[in-house]
């Protein structure tokens, strides 16, 4: 999914609202959400926030601070609530290297 022509991305198990369904019985239905932010370097960058979910956002499996904006890296791995699926931030072009069967 492209994100960086997006305001946010919500991720979350409530369909109606949400740009990233969890779909995992541990996780909120407004979770978390990833904005783009102008860094002090005068860069914009992703970052994520963690919308005070019971369960928590883990990047690269550490919980990170509720309610508080965390910058993500190329190859960060977010996880929501006790959910085993990953979501694996990614730079446009990472993959081109990458040979993908027809």
């Amino acid at each position: 999914v492209h994100t960086h022509d997006a305001e946010g991305v919500l991720f979350g198990k409530d369909r109606r609202v949400v740009d990233i369904p969890t779909d995992h019985p541990t996780c909120s239905k407004q979770h978390a959400v990833l904005h783009h932010r102008l860094a002090a370097s005068g860069h914009v960058k992703p970052y994520i926030m963690d919308l005070e979910s019971v369960n928590g956002t883990f990047l690269n499996g550490e919980r990170i601070q509720a309610a508080r904006y965390t910058e993500l890296r190329e190859g960060d791995v977010l996880k929501f609530g006790m959910s085993s699926r990953e979501f694996v931030l990614l730079h446009a072009g990472s993959a081109n290297h990458i040979e993908i069967d027809p």
